[in-house]
């Protein structure tokens, strides 16, 4: 349903749209730029994480039920931004081959990410990813606290 044939065009309607899951076809025959903002926003929203600080790293652990190690990426953005992406895809070919037709529909498909903004003292030289039935467990290494600076000793002179 296109709410602007109704009268409404404000960008409000067009996320209501959105919420509401509009059919592809429709979304293709508008170019609205914010849509994709509005998608993406849905991915973030639907990848539940957890964060942890342990004393020597931080440990985000993100839910990838049904997705393979090979489809998910895990990056660094500017230096300090952790970036967890990848896509969800449903057999298409082999449901059809097969004859099948879908009840329901519930489990997402289609493209996820999540982005955290690591803290200053987040190692990112030493991050690790293990993906573990249906888990992803990225772990950031702290750097070391600055030693404190010795004093220096000045000596006095007599003139």
């Amino acid at each position: 349903m296109d709410l602007r044939n109704l009268g409404f065009d404000s960008p409000l309607f067009t996320i209501l749209e959105d919420i509401l899951d509009i059919p592809e076809e429709q979304e293709k025959s508008r170019n609205n730029p914010s849509r994709a903002y509005v998608r993406d926003a849905k991915a973030m929203a639907a990848t539940p994480a957890d964060v942890m600080e342990y004393p020597t790293s931080y440990v985000f652990i993100v839910d990838m039920p049904g997705i393979s190690h090979s489809e998910i990426k895990v990056q660094i953005e500017n230096d300090n931004v952790l970036v967890v992406s990848g896509e969800r895809k449903r057999e298409k070919e082999k449901d059809e081959k097969e004859g099948v037709k879908y009840v329901r529909m519930e489990r997402r498909t289609g493209k996820f990410m999540r982005k955290f903004q690591l803290p200053e003292n987040a190692n990112t030289d030493k991050i690790s990813a293990v993906c573990q039935d249906g888990v992803l467990r990225v772990t950031v290494e702290k750097l070391p606290p600055p030693q404190p600076k010795k004093p220096k000793t000045i000596v006095v002179k007599v003139a």
